[in-house]
């Protein structure tokens, strides 16, 4: 039996529905349209003749044939792009930016202000890369990077660029189903959306002692490896998050997302800096993009301090 196969924009289409499950929300990442995404999921299950996705309520979610092609798919656009960089890179092309950070930051702070930075500088390509371990610049792998921690990268040039606050959020239909939490203990009797990565990020408990809340045992909820994933799903309605406020700035300005007891003043303990190999922060295109992002990361700041006020 011969097997037709799409072209790669449907698979990156399937790829980021999937990892999202959202078509508005793979859309802006890939640029497109949903109109786009769904023509491309589309033309997968025409194509293969298998349903990839099903709804249930307000949500989507992968069907059993979803979830045995979504991994291949993934872990094939990941080599492929991974050897084409490789390619690309030994051609020494002096235009390519290479940017490595979290993805949940890519995803919900510089991808949507990206588009700001190629307006002022078109000539510059900037290769986005993510990832949740700490690249070794020497490896020539990224020229720059944005890090999440307290700083004193000994080896590594860096500069301070966001500090942020945490806070629950939670969307607007959540409300009206379970109502407005009078105090920070009511948020106790609600799903609470947990991440259950082992890093510095703070946790429920850390906003609860900050809250005044003595907390003598966590309630049951669904836990996310990562803050998009948690965040997403506090849009599509399913609980309370506990959210940084780079994360959910455009949201909630959106009105997709609601900041619960905004009395409570829970800074975060680590900043997210600018790093680069010493002595390379002067060169051309990377003083560029590093001052590009303290001009949105002051921004970013300024209008989450006017949300509060």
């Amino acid at each position: 039996m011969a097997i037709r196969f799409p072209p790669m924009a449907a698979l990156r289409a399937l790829e980021a529905v999937a990892r999202h499950l959202s078509y508005t929300h793979a859309a802006e990442e890939l640029f497109v349209t949903q109109s786009a995404i769904s023509h491309q999921i589309k033309h997968i299950e025409d194509l293969w003749e298998i349903r990839l996705f099903e709804r249930r309520g307000r949500r989507i979610v992968l069907t059993e044939a979803g979830h045995a092609l979504v991994p291949v798919v993934r872990d094939f656009i990941r080599r492929i792009t991974a050897t084409l960089e490789e390619i690309t890179e030994k051609d020494g092309s002096p235009s390519a930016l290479r940017v490595t950070l979290l993805q949940s930051f890519a995803f919900k702070w510089l991808v949507p202000r990206l588009g700001h930075f190629n307006h002022e500088y078109p000539d510059i390509d900037v290769w986005i890369s993510t990832s949740d371990e700490l690249v070794v610049f020497d490896s020539e792998k990224a020229d720059v990077g944005i890090r999440l921690g307290y700083g004193r990268w000994g080896n590594l040039y860096e500069e301070l660029l966001l500090q942020e606050y945490v806070f629950p959020v939670c969307s607007p239909h959540f409300l009206e189903q379970y109502g407005v939490p009078e105090n920070p203990e009511d948020l106790l009797t609600l799903p609470l959306l947990r991440r259950n990565a082992v890093d510095i990020l703070q946790r429920w408990r850390d906003w609860f002692t900050d809250a005044g809340v003595v907390v003598s045992k966590m309630p049951k909820g669904t836990q996310f490896p990562e803050t998009s994933l948690a965040l997403q799903a506090a849009i599509d309605d399913q609980g309370v998050a506990l959210a940084r406020s780079a994360h959910v700035l455009d949201d909630v300005k959106a009105g997709r997302l609601v900041r619960l007891f905004p009395e409570v003043k829970s800074k975060s303990a680590v900043s997210y800096f600018f790093v680069c190999v010493p002595g390379r922060e002067s060169e051309p295109q990377i003083a560029a993009f590093r001052d590009w992002l303290k001009r949105e990361s002051a921004q970013s700041e300024k209008e989450f301090e006017e949300m509060l006020s």
